[in-house]
């Protein structure tokens, strides 16, 4: 079977008019060439049938990691790491006046992050002013801060980014109640960037409201394990 264009002659030229499918039924008639003959004032000429490609997707080549294998409930692990702009030392006890505690497992150079940094940035200054602690842990940087992936260890951290909203309940540990995606958005798909999922979950705790327990995992790059992370 091979479909043929059906064209029409003006005196400027041949004019596509539409596709047509055209069954052969002798070998003579077949054609493989998917070509056709159109009168001109020049003579006969063929009319080759252009193939159209489909358009390619961005290809992100990165082992795609998702987050998983830590339960709601799980209480935020001690942590003392240093802020490299301030020399500042942060321990999880400098969070306890806050309500609630969102610790991201970040990287310079991964591209999920990449997609999301500036909407990262915007969510966290939004939601800073309202009562919520912010905590970013470059996870990669394993010779300048290698206790940056004990941390992410004891987290559970299996890639970048990676999400873990806390909440306070009195004087207990803070309590993992959100561990899902930013949002549906990829570097790979046409979806807008919202930070939805991840919104959502932190307006219902700064409100006092149960955060739902159905929740999309957050995918990006595999974390890269200096040998010498705490196992």
């Amino acid at each position: 079977m091979a479909v043929i264009p059906t064209v029409t002659v003006t005196s400027t030229g041949a004019r596509l008019l539409s596709l047509r499918r055209m069954l052969s039924t002798t070998a003579t008639t077949a054609s493989s060439s998917l070509s056709s003959l159109c009168y001109l004032k020049q003579g006969y000429y063929p009319l080759q049938r252009r193939r159209i490609l489909p358009a390619r997707k961005l290809v992100i080549r990165a082992a795609r990691t998702e987050s998983k294998g830590v339960s709601l409930g799980f209480r935020a692990p001690n942590f003392e790491l240093t802020e490299p702009l301030t020399g500042k030392v942060w321990k999880l006890d400098d969070f306890e006046p806050y309500p609630a505690l969102l610790v991201m497992f970040i990287c310079n150079h991964c591209p999920f992050v990449i997609h999301l940094k500036k909407d990262i940035v915007k969510l966290s200054n939004f939601y800073m002013k309202k009562g919520l602690a912010v905590v970013g842990i470059s996870s990669n940087s394993v010779v300048t801060h290698p206790q940056s992936q004990e941390v992410a260890k004891d987290f559970g951290a299996v890639c970048t980014p990676e999400f873990f909203l806390f909440k306070k309940d009195g004087r207990r540990p803070f309590e993992l109640v959100y561990h899902g995606q930013f949002d549906d958005s990829r570097p790979s798909n046409n979806a807008p960037v919202t930070g939805r999922d991840l919104s959502l979950a932190i307006d219902c705790v700064l409100s006092g409201q149960p955060v739902s327990s159905n929740q999309k995992p957050s995918i990006g790059c595999s974390i890269k394990w200096h040998p010498g992370a705490k196992q």
